[in-house]
């Protein structure tokens, strides 16, 4: 059996279609119906619209064409190249990043970790933004030294 619960506008018409069925489609919960496979398949498109089919949300094929056509996003045609892009689209300045916020440090204080400190590997002076940076690096780059 294939459970359905019908989007709420449309469990009357449902349950009209159900009692209709021979032997009768019965509720399996307050708002849900089991439907043997060989009716779900020959039953009207509208009573699926909306509704929860197992579990899971019910695509209809008319609602996806529906979408496709609204969508301003077209793929191409199987076998048919894509329409060309002006490269100055997607060029190196196409898109502008903000530049990080700069705070400079208060007048006398030493940088702390977070803050620009150098935190460098003892092994091989390669240096890291954070502490635990580091002591991977290390775990993973030199273990003998542990």
């Amino acid at each position: 059996m294939i459970t359905v619960q019908p989007s709420s506008t449309m469990r009357v018409e449902f349950a009209k279609w159900a009692v209709r069925q021979t032997p009768k489609v019965r509720t399996c919960a307050p708002s849900a119906f089991s439907v043997p496979p060989h009716l779900f398949t020959h039953m009207p498109e509208e009573l699926l619209i909306g509704a929860t089919v197992d579990g899971h949300p019910y695509r209809s094929p008319l609602e996806d064409e529906a979408l496709a056509a609204a969508s301003q996003w077209h793929t191409g045609v199987p076998g048919e190249p894509l329409p060309e892009v002006p490269e100055a689209a997607y060029g190196p300045d196409a898109v502008q990043l903000p530049e990080p916020e700069q705070r400079p440090a208060p007048a006398g204080a030493a940088p702390s970790e977070g803050e620009g400190a150098a935190i460098v590997c003892d092994v091989c002076s390669r240096p890291f933004g954070t502490a635990r940076g580091r002591d991977t690096h290390r775990r993973q780059a030199h273990p003998e030294v542990e």
